[in-house]
């Protein structure tokens, strides 16, 4: 059998382009003793992974220049010369960007088929609703009546954020890229305000007309001027979950930070970042939530299909170019 796959041909110097990538041939190779061969089913595409394109110290290791790239990926197992995990089982973990990957199980763990689509464990019951839950919850601490102002509202994080706050008694409202995601967020994803920041002649104001009274807390998954703006808006002792910077990460040089700091002082604002994996427990607590919720119709989800391996490095551009609504996944093969 042959393994097709995706590596680091070359780092970006600014916006990624197709020539960073190359894909590549090799045979599917058995697995040693301990180990397990996984036939990957559906991949995930996340904008953290432009930053593991650059050779520079990070809370992940980068991409090496010849390297299979890495993400998140549901696969079942083919084989297995590992005691925890058997042939047939379905498994979640981050794994290569590739078709067939060999693991030695750490890192791993098995997902049930039949409940919710496989995929669902890469977004509204993997890493990115883990994140909307941490975020909000946890760094954010949201509560009953506070206005929640979620920037990129339509992504694979956005659309869960929405919804949490919603579920738990917030006002809601944010900004996308387009008239259509503004009508999917309203519709589906719990928000009661949202604006077009791509049409907006000034985003503070446009922040200003959907949260009239200011923002208590800032879900933060741009930066740049969205930021600067929302931050203008903040209430005294708001707080603001720093998640994202997705409009810097194609930068080759780095923006001066946001205007307005001494804002921190006067309204007595908290500004914290966080990254998911930090807290465990937290990650637990919201998969069994979201479970039930998903099961009781409480939460909506949407995702962006690429087929095939070939077009992995394509979807990465356009989640970075905000053409996604909701997860972005590549899906490889059928269970079999």
């Amino acid at each position: 059998m042959i393994n097709r796959q995706i590596r680091l041909a070359s780092r970006p110097d600014g916006w990624v382009s197709a020539d960073n990538f190359t894909l590549t041939d090799a045979p599917v190779t058995e697995p040693a003793d301990g180990e397990l061969l996984v036939r990957n089913l559906f991949m995930s595409v996340d904008p953290y992974m432009r930053g593991r394109m650059n050779d520079t110290k990070s809370y992940v290791p980068p991409f090496q220049i010849g390297e299979v790239l890495q993400a998140g990926v549901v696969g079942q197992v083919v084989e297995s010369r590992n005691d925890s995990f058997a042939k047939g089982d379905f498994v979640s973990g981050m794994l290569g960007w590739e078709n067939y990957s060999i693991s030695d199980g750490t890192g791993l763990h098995q997902v049930a088929e039949g409940a919710v689509p496989l995929s669902y464990h890469l977004g509204i019951l993997g890493m990115p609703g883990m994140t909307a839950w941490v975020g909000l919850m946890k760094t954010a601490a949201a509560k009953p009546g506070d206005t929640v102002f979620v920037s990129a509202a339509s992504g694979a994080v956005g659309s869960i954020v929405g919804q949490l706050a919603k579920i738990h008694g917030c006002r809601v409202t944010g900004c996308a890229g387009s008239d259509e995601k503004i009508e999917l967020c309203e519709s589906d994803f719990g928000y009661d305000a949202m604006f077009n920041y791509k049409t907006s002649d000034n985003i503070a104001k446009s922040i200003a007309s959907v949260c009239p009274d200011g923002i208590d807390v800032n879900f933060e998954n741009v930066g740049g001027k969205i930021f600067e703006a929302a931050l203008w808006n903040m209430r005294n002792f708001g707080r603001i979950a720093l998640c994202g910077m997705i409009s810097n990460y194609n930068d080759a040089h780095q923006e001066p930070g946001p205007r307005g700091m001494m804002l921190m002082i006067a309204r007595r604002l908290t500004i914290k970042g966080f990254i998911v994996s930090d807290d465990r427990d937290a990650c637990m607590e919201y998969v069994r939530k979201a479970s039930g919720w998903l099961a009781e119709g409480r939460l909506n989800y949407r995702e962006t299909v690429a087929e095939g391996i070939e077009n992995a490095p394509q979807a990465l551009l356009d989640v970075l170019q905000g053409k996604n609504v909701g997860k972005q996944i590549v899906r490889l093969a059928e269970p079999g």
